[in-house]
C-alpha cells in the first residue's frame, strides 16, 4: 500500500553492483518512500566460500519473508564452474516472467531517435535451455535439454497478454523458432494461439523469431509486447535494449505469483568498481518498477520523471552518455554526481518527451484456465501409445557397420528403423555422408504396424544392445492423441 513502511531484501552484487544500488536507495528515499531494508549476499563472495548455489540459505530466508528484492548485478562464472546465481535466485522463487521494457529516452542519441521505440518483451524464464539440464554424452559430444511445458508456456503467455490489456497496448507478438523446433516451440506457439481468443481487443501475431530480430533492426516501433521463450528472450531483450541506448539504460522486473526480484540487465563490470563513473539508469529504473508493484505509483511516477529531465538536460550525464553525445567525457558526472541531478529534479516533468504511466507488474496469479486443470489425472486421460525407442550409442563405428548389427539385435517384437548423427540419418544409407562424432542414435519401431512397443520389449532389446555398443540415454516414443510426440530425422 502507498505510504506504509515496506521490507524489501537488497542485493548489492558484485562489481558495481553496490554504487548503482546505492544510488537508487538514495532516490528511493528522497522521494519519501519509507524502506526498510535486509541486506542480503549471493554471487561471487558466496561461491568463493564454498557455496556452489551461489545463494545462501540467509538470503533465501530474506526473500522468502520480504517477497521483493532489489538486486544489483552478479558475476557468472562463464563456460565452467558453478551455474549464475542469477538464473538460481529466479528459478529458486519461481519468477516464471522476466519484464524488460524498451522505450525510447530523451536525450540518449539512437539510430531510431524519434521512431518511438517502446515495447515490452516478457521472457519466460524457468523452462527452455535455461533448466541448465546438460550431460556429456561422449568425451567428445554435450548436450542440453530444451524444456518446454504447457504450464509453463500458459503462465507466460497469459501474463504478457495481461500485461498489454492492462496498459492498454494493442498487440501481443509471439516469438518462437517453431518451424525447426516443432514440438518444443511449437508447443510455445500453440498455447498462445489457443489463450489469443481470450483477449479478443488485442492483435495477436506470431513471426518467426530471427524475422522478429531483423524487424527489430530493420523497423522496431512497430512491436509492442513480445512474449517468448526463454533463451530467445535473452537475445532480442538485449537486442531491445541497444535500439535506445544500450544495456545502461535498460531495467527488469522477474515477476512471480508471489517473489518478485528487480535488477538491472547489465552485468558487473568489475574494472569500473568503486571508481563512481558507471551509468545507474538501468537500476533506478527497475527500482522504479519495483515501486509501481509496491504500489507506490506516485513515487516511482516522480522518480521516472525526474531521470527523464535530466537526461532530456544533459547537463549532468556519466561517461557512457558522454561519449555517446560527443561530450567533454573528462567532465562527465560521476556515479553520485548524476544521482544527486536526479533527486534535484524530483516533482519535474519532460517537456520532449510525454511522460511514462506504465505499470509493468502483476495483476494477480497467472492462474491456468477454467477448463484445464493440471495433474496426473489429466495427463492420464490423454490416450497414449509407446511405439518405440531411441537408443543413443557411444561409438565410432560406421552407420554401414552398426546397421545391420543393430538389425540382428532387435529381436522379434521391434526392428531397426533408422539411424542418425546429430540428427541427421545415415542409415539405411542416403548416399551423403555426415560426419561422424562417435555419437549414434538408434531408431527401433514395434516390428508390426500399429503396434505398441512394451517396456519388456524396450528393457531386453537395451540389453542386447548394452552387449556389443555402450549406450548413453534413452528415450521412449510415443503417441499422444493420434500426434507423434518425436520428430523425425533430417533425410528421414
Amino acid at each position: 500500500m502507498p505510504g506504509q513502511r515496506h521490507l524489501v531484501t537488497v542485493i548489492p552484487g558484485d562489481g558495481v553492483g553496490p554504487e548503482v544500488v546505492r544510488s537508487a536507495q538514495r532516490i528511493i528515499a528522497a522521494a519519501g518512500v519509507a524502506i526498510d531494508w535486509e541486506t542480503a549476499e549471493a554471487g561471487a563472495e558466496v561461491f568463493k566460500r564454498g557455496d556452489t548455489s551461489g545463494v545462501p540459505t540467509a538470503t533465501r530466508d530474506s526473500i522468502a519473508r520480504t517477497r521483493v528484492v532489489l538486486k544489483g548485478p552478479l558475476e557468472t562464472p562463464v563456460g565452467f564452474g558453478e551455474k549464475s546465481a542469477n538464473v538460481t535466485l529466479r528459478k529458486l522463487f519461481e519468477t516464471y516472467a522476466n519484464v524488460r521494457p524498451a522505450h525510447e529516452l530523451p536525450g540518449v542519441p539512437t539510430r531510431y531517435a524519434g521512431e518511438g521505440v517502446d515495447m515490452i518483451i516478457v521472457r519466460e524464464n524457468i523452462e527452455d535451455l535455461y533448466a541448465g539440464i546438460e550431460h556429456m554424452q561422449t568425451p567428445d559430444v554435450a548436450q542440453c535439454l530444451k524444456v518446454i511445458s504447457r504450464k509453463g508456456s500458459e503462465k507466460i503467455i497469459r501474463y504478457a497478454f495481461e500485461l498489454a490489456r492492462r496498459e492498454g497496448r494493442r498487440k501481443v507478438t509471439c516469438a518462437t523458432k517453431a518451424n525447426i523446433m516443432k514440438l518444443t516451440e511449437g508447443l510455445f506457439k500453440r498455447v498462445f494461439e489457443e489463450l489469443s481468443a481470450e483477449y479478443p481487443e488485442i492483435v495477436a501475431e506470431h513471426l518467426i523469431i530471427d524475422n522478429v530480430a531483423h524487424q527489430m533492426a530493420k523497423s522496431p516501433a512497430q512491436f509492442d509486447v513480445v512474449v517468448t521463450t526463454n533463451l530467445n528472450g535473452d537475445i532480442i531483450s538485449d537486442l531491445a535494449s541497444g535500439l535506445v541506448g544500450g544495456l545502461g539504460f535498460a531495467p527488469s522486473g522477474n515477476y512471480g505469483d508471489d517473489i518478485a526480484i528487480f535488477e538491472a540487465v547489465h552485468g558487473s563490470a568489475p574494472k569500473y568498481a568503486g571508481k563512481d563513473v558507471i551509468n545507474p539508469t538501468a537500476l533506478i529504473l527497475s527500482s522504479v518498477m519495483m515501486l509501481r508493484h509496491l504500489d507506490e505509483t506516485d513515487a516511482a511516477e516522480r522518480i521516472e520523471d525526474a531521470v527523464l529531465v535530466t537526461l532530456e538536460e544533459g547537463r549532468s550525464v556519466t561517461q557512457d552518455l558522454a561519449r555517446q553525445t560527443g561530450g567533454d567525457v573528462e567532465q562527465a558526472a560521476s556515479t553520485t554526481g548524476f544521482t544527486d541531478a536526479i533527486i534535484a529534479n524530483l516533482d519535474r516533468q519532460p517537456t520532449t518527451v510525454a511522460p511514462r504511466r506504465g505499470s509493468e507488474r502483476p495483476s494477480g496469479q497467472a492462474r491456468p484456465r477454467p477448463h484445464w486443470t493440471y495433474g496426473e489425472a489429466v495427463s492420464a486421460a490423454v490416450p497414449r501409445m509407446t511405439v518405440g525407442v531411441d537408443l543413443f550409442l557411444e561409438s565410432w563405428e560406421t552407420a554401414e557397420t552398426a546397421g545391420p548389427i543393430l538389425e540382428a539385435l532387435a529381436g522379434e517384437a521391434l526392428t531397426l528403423q533408422m539411424i542418425s548423427s546429430r540428427g541427421t540419418m545415415v542409415y539405411p544409407a542416403t548416399g551423403l555422408a555426415p560426419d561422424n562424432v562417435g555419437l549414434l542414435r538408434a531408431r527401433f519401431v514395434a516390428r508390426e504396424t500399429g503396434a505398441a512397443a512394451t517396456d519388456a520389449d524396450i528393457l531386453a532389446l537395451q540389453g542386447r544392445v548394452a552387449a556389443r555398443f555402450a549406450w548413453t540415454h534413452v528415450e521412449k516414443l510415443n503417441i499422444f492423441a493420434g500426434e507423434p510426440g518425436f520428430t523425425k530425422a533430417q533425410g528421414q
